[in-house]
């Protein structure tokens, strides 16, 4: 797991960025988007044609156990 110093406090992540190996979230890029699309993991934000970013905060409070929903 990323030590939560490593992971960013505020702004945007891509995906590479919440992913393992790299990020905090163990998870496989399709089973990341299956939980989006089931919305048990946070909504992603489009800034432009080919980069989609989340919020930092949502995905924060997904690995350190308080989410809401």
């Amino acid at each position: 797991m990323v030590d939560n110093n490593e992971f960013p406090t505020t702004g945007f992540v891509r995906l590479a960025q919440i992913l393992a190996p790299a990020g905090p979230i163990p998870v496989s890029k399709s089973t990341w988007w299956q939980g989006v699309k089931e919305n048990r993991f946070p909504q992603p934000q489009k800034l432009g044609p080919r980069t989609t970013v989340w919020k930092v905060e949502e995905i924060r409070a997904l690995f350190e156990g308080h989410a809401d929903g």
